[in-house]
């Protein structure tokens, strides 16, 4: 079976750009996975985080408000004018804590190597083509400093038998229009960090109504 078709940058941004504040809506599944990657990435020493896919800056502003030290500084990147929006009015309360930018969809962040000591990108990896997921984790490895952590959380196979028949079916819609589905599709983030010279620190799978979650934390 041929892969799934991803979107391009472009459609991504276009589809994003419509959606805005109704990404919030997936909250019901999305929640745990997020809850438990952020139990594992030692958060509380952390000084500088940055988000690879923003959104509507919903978990920046529960990092900013007493996850992170109060200190910390934070830069969201995002392909979508309309999250970009969003999440600058969000998380303007922290001032010059935060920083919001938007970007053309390349994985280059432009940040020099080693400024951050976190990265996390929840829910975006699962829209992005192969060779781009490759891509995000190498740059993540280039500008997190040594020691620094990953964290991941994506869509994925569940292990149950209600998971595994929604997976059969959402790859189903996929394939005959990705953007039916936002353009995310079943990932499996281990493979791809695996080859990438990161030591995998917590690996899980989370299931809520069938809704598969993957959730990976590693150490550069």
């Amino acid at each position: 079976m041929r892969p799934l078709r991803t979107l391009s940058h472009e459609e991504a941004r276009h589809f994003y750009d419509r959606f805005g504040a109704r990404q919030d809506s997936q909250l019901w599944y999305e929640r745990e996975a997020i809850a438990r990657l952020c139990a594992h990435l030692d958060l509380d020493p952390a000084q500088s985080v940055v988000e690879l896919g923003c959104g509507t800056g919903r978990f920046a502003a529960e990092l900013l408000d007493g996850l992170l030290p109060p200190d910390a500084r934070y830069l969201g990147l995002d392909v979508s004018a309309t999250m970009v929006e969003l999440a600058r009015q969000r998380t303007a309360r922290f001032g010059e804590r935060v920083e919001i930018r938007q970007t053309d969809g390349a994985p280059r962040i432009d940040a020099p190597d080693g400024a951050f000591d976190r990265f996390v990108s929840t829910y975006v990896l699962d829209l992005l083509s192969e060779a781009d997921v490759r891509a995000v984790l190498a740059e993540a490895h280039r500008v997190l400093a040594p020691g620094g952590r990953l964290g991941l959380a994506s869509l994925t196979r569940g292990e149950s038998l209600l998971s595994r028949g929604l997976t059969r079916a959402w790859e189903a819609v996929h394939r005959l229009n990705p953007l039916w589905v936002g353009g995310c599709r079943p990932l499996a983030l281990a493979g791809f960090v695996a080859d990438g010279g990161w030591t995998v620190l917590h690996h899980e799978c989370v299931e809520q109504v069938g809704i598969a979650s993957e959730v990976l934390v590693a150490r550069r």
